[in-house]
């Protein structure tokens, strides 16, 4: 089962359906430490590892290496060491934690050496090579050029490397050029980056072709041949785009705005807005691990106590031959198992639900912050610095007695006044994180709304109380205001048969308070509270440590007041 578990996680991750690869590999390693088989136990940690590097979850991915470390800690396991200590220099060095990234590049390369030598690893794979190449590349992100150069040397001397991997040759080859530039070094160049990138190209490599693009455009902007600098980053960028790579986006990005200063602005708010892209993304994969691990965990102990509940009922009842009770426990859990399988199919659904939920609202991570306010200062404390040197400079110059020189100068300087106060809105626009915030869940229930009166024929009123700090409230908060809103809309639409709805949300010292009220048929409240739209209406209310106040009658209408405490 383990190994079936293993091969589907291994399908599904060849597929990039990730969600799918991970529960499997989840599987298969609570097996394999049911068995106390910590070797593949091991391995499957890191599948799993690799899969959430790949997703750019790095802190889940450097958890379930450390995972994989203790499960063979004291056994002799070189090749599982070789890929941790591997995976985490390559995890360190996404992270910029070059330090961490090179010492464990380093014990992944002293494992190598053992299992070499044992014959575990081919010399084919060219293990040597690819440490060789990740260390270097480490040193390349150090800006320690002459120490990558020399790493990147001992990869291409490696015996055979060309023919056994061309295109991890052609990375390193590429490296090596790269190094090279740096140390302003041109014997070579830029022969090495056309070789790298013609055998990139013959492998369809994108991501190498993009970077080789990138490194081209620098080196000609060096050579200050702008056409060609210029040529290979919108290659680059467009190559990017249409493979979806945004990382190389952002990097083709950043070197255009360089070259071509006079669009540095355009390219600078495009990278913003797609670095915020991603950083949301990465923590929607990060969120929706945890959350599949959990799960997985909750239906893996369900069945287990099903299983053991199923054994216990057949050794008491087949002693004294009650089949109709027996047969009526085997129907029970078949039921059980059904819920249980409708489960599993239903949660992709669920998790998709969940994360455009969570994409919406208003957590802004602090890389994001950072970058936003790095830029700000560069803009406001470097670029208006010498701008008003230079005006000042001008100024100067009026003390000349030429009055044509008087007016030109005059001119610029009123041209230098206009692109300060552009530069300055940029910077204050940076800056401007809570607005954005109010408008993110502001947005999502005016959605809501807008709906409701497009499909239905009842007139609907909102007020959304404008002092309201949504930045302030709690992401669960606002999803179970989100969640009740809709829940009491389709109350309404099915049961009601209102022509009036009003709906006020409003801030009262401490407390949020959700009003709802409706001039439909009404109900009989104590009756009603069994049904499960009311219940879950009361369960999200609780869960936001609230209280619900209910009125109605038939024929009066109904009003729902939820008061919900924030800090």
């Amino acid at each position: 089962m383990a190994k079936g578990y293993t091969y589907l996680g291994d399908y599904f991750g060849a597929q990039s359906v990730s969600d799918s690869a991970f529960i499997y590999y989840s599987l298969a390693d609570k097996i394999y430490d049911n068995l106390n088989d910590d070797y593949n136990l091991a391995k499957t940690l890191l599948n799993k590892a690799l899969l959430q590097y790949k997703e750019s979850d790095f802190s889940g991915s450097e958890i379930a290496v450390f995972n994989a470390l203790r499960a063979v800690k004291e056994k002799k396991a070189n090749d599982i060491l070789y890929d941790s200590y591997n995976l985490l220099g390559i995890v360190y060095n996404e992270r910029e934690e070059y330090n961490k990234a090179i010492e464990f590049h380093n014990k992944a390369f002293k494992a190598l050496e053992s299992i070499v030598e044992d014959g575990v690893i081919p010399l084919e794979f060219q293990s040597k090579a690819t440490s060789f190449n990740n260390i270097g590349f480490v040193y390349l992100n150090l800006k320690e050029y002459k120490q990558a150069k020399d790493y990147f040397e001992k990869g291409l001397a490696q015996e055979n490397l060309l023919r056994d991997k061309p295109s991890l040759y052609a990375m390193i080859l590429e490296n090596y050029a790269y190094s090279k530039f740096k140390l302003k070094e041109s014997d070579g160049l830029p022969d090495l980056f056309f070789k790298s990138l013609k055998m990139r190209d013959s492998l369809q490599l994108t991501a190498g072709i993009i970077v080789n693009k990138i490194h081209l455009s620098e080196y000609f902007a060096s050579k200050t041949d702008t056409i060609k600098a210029m040529q290979y980053a919108k290659q680059a960028l467009a190559t990017a785009r249409m493979s979806k790579n945004y990382q190389n986006v952002l990097a083709s990005l950043n070197q255009l705005a360089i070259i071509e200063p006079k669009k540095a602005s355009v390219y600078t708010k495009e990278y913003i807005h797609i670095n915020d892209s991603l950083h949301k993304a990465e923590r929607k994969i990060g969120n929706k691990f945890t959350r599949i691990e959990y799960e997985t965990d909750e239906i893996q102990s369900e069945n287990t106590d099903l299983v053991e509940q199923n054994r216990n009922l057949v050794y008491i009842f087949s002693g004294l031959a009650m089949l109709g009770l027996f047969t009526f426990v085997i129907k029970t859990q078949k039921a059980k198992n059904r819920e249980l399988l409708f489960k599993q199919q239903q949660q992709k659904a669920n998790e998709e639900i969940y994360n455009l939920m969570i994409s919406q609202q208003n957590t802004i991570e602090g890389i994001r912050i950072k970058e936003k306010k790095r830029v700000a200062r560069e803009l406001h404390d470097g670029v208006l610095g010498r701008m008003f040197g230079v005006r000042i400079n001008l100024d100067s110059l009026n003390k000349i007695d030429d009055g044509t020189a008087v007016e030109k100068r005059n001119n610029y300087l009123t041209e230098l006044k206009s692109i300060e106060q552009d530069i300055r809105e940029i910077s204050h626009d940076l800056n401007r994180e809570k607005s954005e915030l109010i408008n993110n869940f502001v947005a999502i229930v005016d959605n809501l709304f807008e709906d409701q009166k497009k499909t239905f024929k009842s007139k609907l009123v909102s007020i959304i109380d404008s002092g309201i700090k949504w930045e302030l409230v709690s992401n669960s908060v606002k999803i179970n205001l989100y969640r009740i809103l809709q829940e009491v809309l389709q109350n309404v639409n099915k049961y009601a048969t209102a022509d009036n709805i009003k709906i006020e949300l409003k801030k009262e010292e401490d407390h949020l308070i959700l009003m709802m009220s409706d001039d439909g048929v009404g109900f009989n409240v104590k009756t009603a509270k069994k049904g499960i739209g009311l219940q879950n209406i009361l369960f999200r209310t609780n869960e936001c440590d609230g209280v619900v106040d209910i009125k109605s009658k038939k024929g009066e209408g109904t009003i729902i007041t939820i008061t919900v405490p924030i800090e």
